[in-house]
C-alpha cells in the first residue's frame, strides 16, 4: 500500500520502506530518527515553487497543476517511479513529509500522481 504521512508522527511501522519527499531536510528530526530508505529531493517541488505556495492554501489548485507539470518534465521521475513500483512488490511504501498542513502539501500531490501512473504501468 502506498500511503502519506507527516514526519513527525510516530512511530516508525516495521518493513515500511520509507521515502523522504521534501527539498529540504524538516527541522528538529534528526537522521536516526527519520530512519529513512529514501531522500527523494528530486522529485520534490522546485525551490521556486515551493516558495510561490508557500503553505497558502488559496494558491493550492494551482501549485498542484504547476507540480504536476514539474513532474512531467522531471528526468529524475521515471527511475522514482520504478523504485517505488519495486517496493511496493515487497511491501508499504510510506511518502514523509514535513509540511504542517496534512491536505494541502506536496505529498499529497505526489500520492495522486505516483497513484495515476502506477495504475497506467
Amino acid at each position: 500500500m502506498l500511503t502519506i504521512q507527516r514526519i513527525y508522527q510516530n512511530p516508525v511501522v516495521p518493513d515500511t520502506y520509507r521515502i523522504l519527499v521534501d527539498r529540504v531536510w524538516p527541522r528538529g528530526i534528526s537522521k536516526v530518527k527519520a530512519q529513512l530508505d529514501l531522500w527523494a529531493k528530486e522529485v520534490a517541488p522546485t525551490t521556486e515553487l515551493r516558495k510561490w505556495f508557500n503553505h497558502d492554501p488559496a494558491k493550492f489548485p494551482e501549485f498542484q497543476q504547476r507540480y504536476q507539470a514539474e513532474l512531467d518534465a522531471n528526468p529524475d521521475f521515471p527511475a522514482f517511479l520504478t523504485t517505488v513500483k519495486t517496493q511496493l512488490a515487497q511491501g508499504d511504501v510510506v511518502l514523509l513529509y514535513g509540511a504542517k498542513d496534512q491536505q494541502d502539501n506536496q505529498a499529497q500531490v505526489l500520492l495522486a500522481y505516483l497513484q495515476t501512473k502506477l495504475a497506467t504501468n
